[in-house]
């Protein structure tokens, strides 16, 4: 048995719901295969819905969020990891109802971990963590449906959040045109740095909601808000063109006409990071550690397990950009 420090969300009597840092121990741990010192997390929004007490994201408290993990395994009752090995855990239940990343140790399936990819280290894993992960996910889906660079400007929503954010800078990598759309006009020097070639307003994708059809605009997008807004991304996609979806910060409804699909053609495609086969994943962190891999120093805000409550606030607040790097000392 292990003492270990760890981050747990706890249900106040009257004032809601708090955070604070705790000292546990690896027995009270669930049962797993692998016993990993997590050296780096990141804070994700599904995060601070779990560290708020929203019961669609974790039923049972107190509980330890954090949906993402980097360590090394120090325990193993399987064949396929060894003491020592680096490894990257990413959804599945971590961080939901399994204790997660904001802690020192966990304990999980070893069917939840693949091992650190040459081209990563455990830093620069939790840089991308599952925001970049799920990025990549919307990129590798849009070129499945054949959008290819040439085609035309491809539009990101939210684009200063993680997957927004990690969005842009692969797209402008890979040589799209890359048109940004924020609430946060601030960050706009921040997205034109990461390769966007314009930076509009969320505003503008909001007008027109009550219209079946908008200006054809778009080859493609990844949207990571939902809502009122991705509705309005489908009516302004060009003839052929696709949008990935990946989020819900603006709304989880979704309604309108059919008439984008069966006039322009074009493509919703739907984007799932979570509950993903771990051989698909394990080829994306194999793609952003070699021909994808990306520079986001610019992105990153590095914190300690202290600082996570007030991160988790602004989060909440959209008060932050890019990723937030937890360092679990």
């Amino acid at each position: 048995m292990t003492t270990f420090t760890a981050l747990q969300a706890r249900e106040q009597t009257t004032q809601g719901f708090e955070q604070v840092i705790v000292e546990r121990d690896t027995a009270e741990l669930p049962a797993g295969e692998l016993l990993i010192r997590v050296r780096y997390s990141s804070l994700n929004y599904k995060d601070a819905l779990s560290a708020t007490g929203n019961r669609g994201v974790t039923r049972e408290f107190p509980h330890t969020p954090g949906i993402d993990a980097a360590g090394v395994v120090e325990a193993s009752s399987v064949a396929e990891f060894a003491v020592g090995d680096e490894v990257i855990v990413t959804g599945y239940d971590l961080g939901m109802n399994t204790a997660g990343g904001f802690a020192q140790y966990i304990r999980i399936p070893a069917s939840w971990a693949l091992k650190r990819p040459q081209g990563l280290n455990l830093r620069e894993a939790m840089v991308l963590g599952t925001a970049g992960l799920t990025a990549a996910l919307c990129v590798d889906k849009l070129e499945q449906a054949g959008v290819t660079p040439g085609d035309g400007p491809v539009l990101v929503t939210g684009a200063t959040g993680g997957v927004g954010s990690v969005a842009v800078a692969l797209l402008a990598t890979l040589g799209y045109e890359v048109v940004a759309a924020t609430g946060k006009a601030q960050q706009s020097d921040l997205l034109t740095r990461l390769g966007a070639t314009r930076v509009i307003a969320r505003s503008e994708l909001q007008a027109g909601s009550e219209r079946p059809l908008l200006k054809e605009q778009w080859a493609a997008a990844v949207d990571t808000v939902g809502g009122e807004i991705l509705f309005n991304v489908v009516k302004a996609l060009r003839y052929g063109g696709s949008v990935a979806c990946c989020g819900l910060t603006a709304g989880t409804a979704f309604s309108g006409s059919v008439l984008p699909f069966i006039l322009r053609g074009v493509n919703l495609l739907g984007v799932d990071s979570v509950e993903l086969p771990l051989v698909v994943k394990a080829s994306m962190w194999d793609r952003l550690s070699l021909q994808w891999k990306l520079d986001l120093e610019a992105l990153v805000t590095e914190i300690g397990l202290a600082e996570v409550p007030q991160a988790i606030s602004q989060i909440l607040a959209g008060q932050i950009a890019g990723r937030v790097l937890v360092r679990v000392d």
